[in-house]
């Protein structure tokens, strides 16, 4: 793919400072790697603080039993995640597709935040599971709208070369994301603040990142969105794109195991370690600071890494072997100590592997002219996890309570073996080392 000049850019686009499709940047424009990196942090913000905390107690809240609460928590993470997987790819797509004035990605970035806001919301106030259901849901489409059209901008904006180093800054946003919602939920009191005021900073966020993106403009109307094309903005063809094919099932695997943790943490220290809410709150948070310690270690090192290096592969393949060896760890915690050392050894694994493996997927994209829709496409990966494990979580834990090993144990271990089959199968991927 041949590079541009700035001046070139403009031309083959039309208009000043929007970019032709499917040409790559000489250069990183001033002011895009912050605002990315902010509106990336805004949303993990606004989304990973329920996902970690404040969802299981506001289930918690409106629930009987503690069985009720358990199931009712699958069952509402499970259902969001369906919407996030079907609205990231879509929302990409579309955004592909979109000929606004104001760019092909602003609209849905700050569109989504807005209506992300509404959500959190009505989950705030609900005192029934099936509005928190509801709203979920309308939650998950809404920010992963936000998430598809900004990262969107990442081929857009930046060089090849440089993508590992951008990814890797990017990384760094889902462990601050994390420990500043869970420092947040210490803070707010009431169900209503803990999800607003997240969703409050995100909404800023995407919005600062709207006015200093130089975002593509479509100067020629697109064809007409068919039947047909809003089914594929779901699929790929693995036979004939194999590399993108792995990738996705290196990403679906690794983050199948990662995917269930958070969710479950506080039943798992209030049942196996009889920790009050306050006092689960309180360690989950000193838990995400160690993670998120690792986390900004390794998410930076991996990415400039395999960039020096020119290789990928490794780095996802170790980054996967040792989230294994956290969730082992994590499984058979005897006490907080441990389960805090643990959760620092996954947030090192994870770090690594969600940098360096956006990179990766960045240089086996099938097609330049709807990166939106192939990024949503392997967004599945990561969505889907977030689906399947919360929803097949309670039967597990059943029935592990039934064997020696105890159910949140037995539960740890599955998301360990299948993130090990994750890590081994990125040496599948060839066309990129």
């Amino acid at each position: 793919m041949t590079e541009l000049s700035p001046a070139a850019t403009a031309a083959a686009a039309g208009t000043t400072g929007f970019k032709a499709p499917g040409t790559t940047p000489a250069k990183t424009p001033r002011g895009y790697t912050p605002g990315l990196a902010a509106v990336n942090f805004g949303v993990y913000l606004a989304l990973l603080t329920p996902v970690m905390v404040s969802m299981a107690f506001k289930i918690q809240h409106i629930s009987e039993t503690p069985e009720q609460a358990t199931g009712s928590l699958g069952l509402v993470m499970g259902v969001g995640a369906l919407f996030a997987l079907i609205a990231n790819p879509l929302a990409g797509r579309l955004s592909d597709r979109t000929t606004s004035r104001f760019g092909m990605r602003r609209p849905w970035i700050l569109g989504g935040a807005l209506v992300g806001l509404g959500g959190f919301a009505l989950i705030g106030v609900a005192q029934s599971v099936w509005v928190v259901l509801i709203a979920w849901c309308l939650v998950q489409a809404a920010m992963n709208a936000v998430l598809a059209a900004a990262n969107a901008t990442l081929p857009d904006q930046v060089p090849t070369q440089s993508r590992g180093k951008v990814s890797g800054i990017i990384g760094i946003t889902t462990p601050i994301g994390i420990l500043t919602g869970s420092f947040l939920v210490t803070l707010l009191s009431d169900d209503f603040a803990r999800f607003v005021v997240p969703a409050v900073i995100s909404t800023v966020l995407a919005a600062l990142f709207v006015l200093v993106l130089k975002d593509r403009r479509l100067t020629v109307k697109p064809e007409r969105f068919t039947v047909g094309q809003f089914f594929g903005s779901f699929v790929f063809n693995p036979v004939k794109h194999p590399d993108f094919g792995w990738t996705w099932l290196t990403k679906f695997l690794v983050m199948f195991g990662y995917a269930g943790i958070a969710t479950f943490l506080p039943f798992y220290l209030t049942e196996k370690f009889e920790l009050d809410e306050q006092a689960a709150i309180s360690t989950i948070l000193i838990a995400n600071l160690a993670s998120m310690a690792a986390m900004m270690i390794s998410a930076p090192i991996g990415g400039i890494l395999s960039d020096k290096i020119g290789k990928r592969r490794p780095f996802v393949a170790v980054a996967g072997v040792v989230m294994v060896a956290g969730l082992v760890l994590l499984a058979f915690a005897p006490d907080i100590t441990t389960l805090i050392i643990a959760q620092a050894i996954i947030g090192f694994g994870a770090g690594s592997f969600m940098s360096v493996d956006l990179a990766l997927a960045t240089q086996v994209l099938p097609n330049p002219d709807d990166v939106a829709k192939d990024l949503g496409v392997l967004n599945i990966a990561n969505a889907l996890p977030q689906s399947i494990a919360p929803a097949i979580a309670p039967a597990i834990i059943a029935f592990g309570a039934t064997t020696a090993l105890g159910g949140y144990t037995t539960y740890y271990l599955f998301g360990a073996l299948v993130a090990l089959a994750g890590a081994v199968l990125v040496y599948r991927i060839k066309g990129v080392k």
